[in-house]
């Protein structure tokens, strides 16, 4: 951020440098071992008294002269010149801090060149002993270069105690010194065999060729046990977060490391291979292609000990954006446009939003991405992100998956930048706000005579609105299953809770039937089964309509689990369809009452916001193919499985078959985060710093504005309270479910989730309440102290959650047996809710036994089912203030 950036677009600067520095170093290897390989030659020559030898070795030495010299010497200009232009940062942090190494190793270098030259021109003139001599001050000059050198590679991946001492001693002799040393002086004599394969192929003299080969093969096989013994000792040299990122914690380094394991398996067998005796034209074609491998092997170690370091261009110090880490709060709290010396603009307007955008790609991007390159290409992996999905995927960077910097910079800036990827970069149109045509349905409220009519049938959805992943082809994570609850009341001077002798039915308002394809089953085993099954069959074997099962610890009916969706056969949606409830005398079948609720179902999970695709059906919900696709491809890359597959082979995959879930009574996989925690702990990275209930409707059909609502109820339209009020933000919500899990005994998984969240309404994460989802919920009472109207500052029900199963809202009982939401309301539809398909459609029941919207009983409308005017409070305290909920 302190230098100008050159602005590369098909080749990065990262494919430059990895491009020029894997064949330098390949080279550069061979230069030291290569120097021992001639030394030692020329002895064997000269003990065996073997002119062909000597030969040998004089030509072998001028090929590495003009190979290590001339290509190797341009090659570590190249170096140079690369990293100076790509991240000028590091390199005049390197130079600085080793200022006096870099002079000593070039004094080495020049040494070596002297030697060489010496060594190859007096090859044959000078006197025996004196040659042999300049043959190993080349080498001990090639290795000492290298002993400088390492230390300052090394220092990179592992900077050691020079973090905290900024001693310079402590960064040369840093953790991985002496491993690297002797990791890399074994690969160097390996290549040196690797190198005399190739001249020794050329010789012309079929015994002297396989005598040379097989020699040269001595060299590439006698080190490699030796190697991996070091390389194993490197290994565990390293920091331990840049070991996690090796080992797998970084997808792109898992195919290099692999790489490394098997060529070194090649490397082996190559080496057998080509020591065995055949002719010089097929033995030279093999050496060149055992020569490219060998740069394969060379360049796959190299990627690993690079990318090990990742986010970082010198480990913990400084990022590979050449953003020092010590600078990354600063940046943050004042902008990075305002830092940084050389841009354009120094802040975000609305006129120059992409342009600032472009600074920002420059300074934070282009070092490791190309722009239609074959190399980080940076097209292909935002091609899926609209707007507020690249802003989220900028948002989230670097935090759980920490191979790339965190982005640095104000929101506007990180929104210009998202702007700049997706109107630039993927030519997209600017986002505009979606806006979406309600129909607004008719319906009739059933008929209710308080005069004549004895009973009452009250009946509720229990949660307000049912999501549903509507995906099934790829992957299930919220099968269809309505659950609906309805109580009988006899009115009376005492009215009565009726269990016995009457049966209640439900069923769907006509011309309202699931499609056939639209159906989801989650059976015993765990798996979706959904083709297999009867239409309209549910998780609880209930169909479309149906008797509904007593339970008496509750004194209600139940329907747990009716297979609606949102979609009917016409190809209409409604996500608001009614249920007809009935009540009859079971012995004479007579109607004794009847009623209608909302059974309320949306697809309108916001996946593709991040994950790509549209909305599958008619621009309004559905998860598309693209959409699930993605999310399974994502789950498979970043945790070794292979959902993908198994969907493509028609298998699809229930999340809740790993990950456990009180929702679906799935005990999932006891080692790994629950469904709730896994999904909040992961997303919320994502979804920072977003205002009141924004991140919330990222994912949840919760936003007003869109097609279907969960939050219809009063605390919603009259109060104006929203998700956060009860649930806290994502953050806050997030960690109530770690916490519970880390209690739980997933302490590992849980606490590195926890570790980067902050918390919002408490101080610290030592306040947050743990919890267990679905079973512990904010409970009304926190703010209805007394079952009162709560002062303006107490409208806060997060944090504070209920003990029992029991003491949830939606199964609550007042003190006479009435469920709450029987007279209240649905959760987050409470009387007096409003629906936009129909204003009073969630309603219905209040207006036909009291003619208003309000809660059943408001405004001291007892008689709905008392006979007689009521003068105590039976069912909770307040009930005869007059509240009407507003």
């Amino acid at each position: 951020m302190n230098y100008p950036v050159w602005e590369l677009f098909t080749f990065s600067g990262g494919f430059w440098i990895a491009t020029i520095a894997i064949v330098h170093v390949f080279v550069a290897h061979f230069a030291i071992g290569g120097g021992l390989f001639l030394v030692l030659t020329e002895m064997k020559g000269y003990r065996e008294n073997n002119p062909g030898i000597l030969e040998y070795t004089k030509k072998h030495a001028k090929f590495f002269m003009l190979l290590t010299l001339v290509f190797g010497a341009v090659t570590g200009v190249g170096i140079w010149f690369a990293i100076s232009l790509v991240s000028p940062g590091a390199t005049s942090m390197l130079i600085h801090t080793f200022v006096y190494f870099w002079a000593i190793e070039w004094v080495f270098f020049m040494a070596e060149i002297i030697a060489i030259f010496v060594y190859y021109y007096t090859f044959g003139s000078m006197e025996r002993r004196k040659h042999l001599l300049m043959g190993w001050l080349y080498f001990i000059f090639a290795w000492l270069s290298l002993f400088v050198i390492n230390g300052i590679i090394a220092f990179m991946l592992s900077p050691g105690q020079w973090l905290e001492t900024g001693n310079v001693w402590h960064a040369f002799f840093n953790p991985t010194f002496w491993p690297a040393l002797f990791f890399r002086t074994f690969i160097a004599l390996m290549l040196a065999g690797l190198y005399g394969f190739v001249t020794a192929s050329w010789i012309r003299d079929a015994d002297l060729r396989e005598q040379m080969i097989r020699y040269c093969a001595k060299w590439l096989l006698a080190p490699f046990v030796f190697m991996l013994i070091s390389g194993y000792w490197y290994l565990q040299s390293v920091p331990e977060g840049a070991q996690a990122m090796i080992l797998g914690r970084s997808p792109e380094i898992v195919p290099f490391f692999q790489a490394f394991i098997w060529l070194s398996v090649v490397i082996v067998i190559g080496g057998l291979i080509i020591s065995i005796r055949m002719p010089g034209s097929i033995k030279r074609p093999i050496t060149i292609i055992f020569l490219m491998i060998g740069l394969l092997y060379m360049g796959s170690f190299e990627w690993i000990r690079e990318a090990g370091r990742r986010p970082h261009v010198i480990y913990e110090h400084m990022y590979s954006s050449s953003i020092p880490v010590e600078m990354e709060q600063e940046i943050n709290e004042k902008g990075m446009l305002k830092m940084a010396r050389w841009t354009e603009h120094d802040q975000v307007t609305s006129e120059n939003k992409l342009e600032a955008g472009r600074d920002l790609y420059n300074i934070q991007c282009s070092a490791c991405h190309s722009r239609g390159g074959f190399m980080n290409d940076i097209i292909p992996v935002t091609e899926k992100f609209g707007q507020f999905g690249m802003d989220s995927m900028l948002d989230g960077m670097g935090h759980v998956y920490d191979y790339m910097p965190r982005f640095m910079g104000t929101r506007e800036e990180r929104q210009a930048l998202a702007a700049f990827i997706v109107q630039e970069i993927q030519g997209k149109e600017p986002e505009k706000p979606r806006t979406v045509d309600v129909p607004e349905f008719d319906f009739d409220i059933p008929p209710f005579d308080p005069d004549e009519d004895e009973y009452v049938l009250m009946a509720w959805n229990t949660l307000g609105l049912k999501c549903i992943t509507d995906c099934d082809d790829y992957w299930s994570m919220l099968p269809p299953g309505n659950t609906i609850y309805a109580q009988l009341v006899r009115r009376d001077f005492m009215p009565e809770i009726v269990t016995q002798g009457v049966e209640i039915t439900f069923r769907p308002e006509e011309g309202f039937e699931n499609p056939a394809n639209h159906v989801s089953y989650w059976d015993n085993s765990q798996s979706l089964a959904g083709r297999e099954l009867p239409e309209n069959v549910s998780a609880k074997g209930l169909g479309m309509q149906g008797e509904m099962t007593l339970n008496e610890d509750l004194w209600t009916f139940v329907a747990d689990g009716i297979p609606v969706v949102p979609y009917s056969d016409d190809g209409s949606i409604n996500p608001y369809p009614f249920f007809y409830i009935e009540a009859r005398d079971k012995d004479s079948g007579e109607l004794l009452a009847e009623t209608k609720v909302v059974a309320p179902v949306s697809a309108e999970m916001g996946c593709n916001n991040c994950h790509g695709g549209e909305w599958r059906v008619d621009g309004k919900m559905g998860i598309a193919a693209e959409t699930a696709s993605d999310v399974l491809k994502n789950h498979d890359r970043r945790h070794d499985t292979n959902l993908m597959p198994r969907a493509e082979a028609g298998e699809p995959v229930l999340c809740q078959s790993c990950h456990a879930d009180p929702l679906l009574n799935a005990p999932g996989d006891p080692d790994i985060l629950n469904l709730p925690a896994a999904l909040h702990g992961f997303h919320v990275h994502y979804l920072s710093d977003r205002e009141g209930a924004e991140a919330c409707n990222a994912c949840h059909p919760s936003d007003p504005d869109l097609y279907t609502d969960c939050k219809r109820g009063v605390h919603a339209t009259r109060v104006d309270l929203d998700c956060t009020s009860c649930h806290g933000t994502l953050e806050d919500h997030a960690l109530t479910l770690l916490k519970g899990e880390y209690e739980a005994g997933k302490t590992e998984q849980a606490s590195r989730h926890m570790s980067l969240i902050e918390p919002r309404l408490v101080d610290s994460t030592e306040e947050i309440n743990p919890r267990i989802p679905w079973e512990q919920q904010p409970d009304c009472l926190t703010c209805h102290q007394d079952f009162q109207q709560p002062e303006s500052d107490q409208v806060s029900a997060f944090n504070v959650w209920n003990e029992e199963v029991d003491e949830l809202y939606r199964m609550r009982t007042d003190y006479m047996g009435l469920m709450c939401q029987s007279c209240h309301g649905a959760t987050h539809a409470e009387y007096p809710a409003e629906n936009k398909f129909g204003q009073d459609r969630d309603n219905v029941q209040p207006l036909q036994y009291q003619g208003e919207p309000y809660a059943i009983g408001a405004n001291n409308n007892c008689s709905v089912c008392h006979t007689m005017e009521m003068d105590y409070e039976a069912h909770h305290p307040n009930m005869l203030s007059g509240t009407r909920n507003r």
